[in-house]
């Protein structure tokens, strides 16, 4: 790694159209995360508050937003090189503009001319101390080359943008050529992905989009995972899309849900409990895989994301899924849980996360889910599967949760994921028993699952 600073410019085409009044949505939302709001209803606030933004205008604000939060660390880095450290910087507006004028610099390749326009006074933030000869020179003063630490693992974390505690805890478990592929990936805007729903075949669902002009691609890493390839959101608008024959879900997600299914066979009829629902994306899959004749019980300690399953699964008419409360865990022949976990899998869609994290939160994530597993595995019935996920890609929320469970509970049987998934999508997303769906193997975010059989009295 001879520089830290990225060598190509972002797409165009992925851009969405750069304007002032998207740059003013995306610094008020990026203003709010710095105050402490969550990035996606900070900027879900923003597009509400910004009258007559066009739909690429939206998507450019959305973007940079991400962007913002995504090269936090390195968009600092840049400014206290030029002069301008964040805590030189009086107002939290002046640090937003600082970083919003970098990475138009540093990551789009634009110079004065567009980025003047988007941030000159007056606005688009308010108040602010910053003169616009000001960032006239940030965005024109050579910028220096960046000083490389001494360690691999401190150069990556600059590099990507990301804390040096969780870099270092990465290390730990990763060999250098994973680590430096996960961290590129997470630190990159995601592509879009989608399962094909039944009837029929992918193969018949990507011949139907091509017909409408929508460039896809199956993704080997799944069965029913297709890829979007072009930049646009066209898919959105296809028959495909409006006749439910596509849902959105990361790879590593539908993964999870093929990990639920017996082995050599298939969920058809059988009765699945998804213990921990979340927003429905895997109640939605399950319930493909149970069929008519199964059921699906959903349920999630959050109101407001479980009315959400409930609103998709109107929406595509499931007639097999059911919201009970309490959940009849002793009935199910499979039992989900998807627990609450860092997201550090979940970083390249939510970047704000990675600087909210510490080790004294992975610590509380590890004892939750330990006593998640625990209640749930004493009312699974003999017989029954219970899959243990998270989109973390940590094993203190991973493969040590799972052991220190077995080691308390020899009434459980670890199976490994590659009976189910085949050896060759195995040899993508799996690491030994366990399901490991790290991208860029699997496109996406960083996935977990293992598969946890009862064979005996507890």
């Amino acid at each position: 790694m001879d520089t830290v600073w990225p060598t190509h410019p972002l797409e165009a085409a992925r851009l969405g159209r750069p304007s002032r009044r998207g740059a003013t949505a995306a610094l008020e939302a990026h203003i709010a995360v710095l105050r402490g709001e969550p990035l996606k209803a900070a900027l879900a606030n923003a597009l509400r508050d910004a009258d007559g933004l066009g739909g690429q205008e939206r998507r450019f604000a959305a973007l940079v937003v991400r962007e913002l939060s995504r090269h936090q660390r390195l968009l600092d880095l840049a400014a206290k090189l030029l002069g301008h450290p964040p805590g030189k910087l009086v107002l939290t507006e002046d640090q937003a503009l600082v970083r919003y004028a970098l990475w138009r610099r540093i990551f789009c390749g634009e110079g004065w001319t567009r980025i003047g326009p988007e941030v000159r006074l007056p606005g688009p933030v308010r108040p602010r101390t910053l003169k616009d000869e000001v960032l006239q020179k940030v965005v024109e003063s050579p910028l220096p080359e960046a000083p490389l630490p001494d360690t691999h693992a401190e150069r990556l974390a600059v590099r990507y943008s990301f804390p040096n505690w969780l870099v270092q805890k990465l290390a730990q478990a990763y060999p250098e050529s994973v680590l430096e592929g996960l961290l590129s990936s997470l630190d990159e805007e995601p592509g879009l992905h989608f399962r094909v729903r039944p009837p029929g075949t992918r193969d018949a669902v990507l011949a139907a989009l091509q017909e409408e002009g929508v460039a896809a691609e199956a993704v080997l890493a799944a069965p029913d995972a297709v890829r979007v390839v072009d930049a646009s959101h066209r898919i959105f608008e296809t028959r495909v899309m409006k006749t439910g024959r596509l849902q959105v879900q990361d790879v590593g997600s539908q993964l999870i849900s093929e990990v639920c299914r017996p082995v050599g066979g298939s969920l058809q009829g059988l009765t699945v409990a998804d213990v921990c629902a979340g927003a429905g994306g895997k109640t939605l899959a399950l319930a493909d895989f149970v069929g008519p004749t199964g059921k699906v019980l959903a349920g999630d300690r959050s109101r407001r994301r479980l009315a959400e399953a409930r609103e998709r699964v109107r929406h595509f008419s499931l007639r097999q899924v059911a919201f009970p409360h309490p959940l009849p865990l002793s009935e199910a022949d499979v039992l989900l849980i998807d627990a609450p976990c860092s997201g550090t899998g979940s970083l390249a869609r939510e970047p704000d996360q990675k600087w909210k994290l510490n080790a004294a939160e992975i610590a509380k994530y590890q004892t939750t889910q330990s006593e998640l597993l625990d209640e749930v595995s004493r009312q699974a019935k003999h017989g029954a599967l219970v899959v243990y996920a998270t989109c973390s890609v940590l094993p203190d929320e991973d493969e040590a949760v799972v052991e220190g469970f077995l080691a308390k509970h020899p009434e459980f049987t670890l199976e490994p994921v590659a009976d189910v998934l085949g050896a060759e999508r195995a040899a993508l997303a799996a690491q030994g028993p366990y399901l490991k769906a790290l991208p860029p193997r699997v496109p996406g975010g960083g996935f977990f699952a293992a598969r946890l059989r009862r064979t005996g009295q507890g």
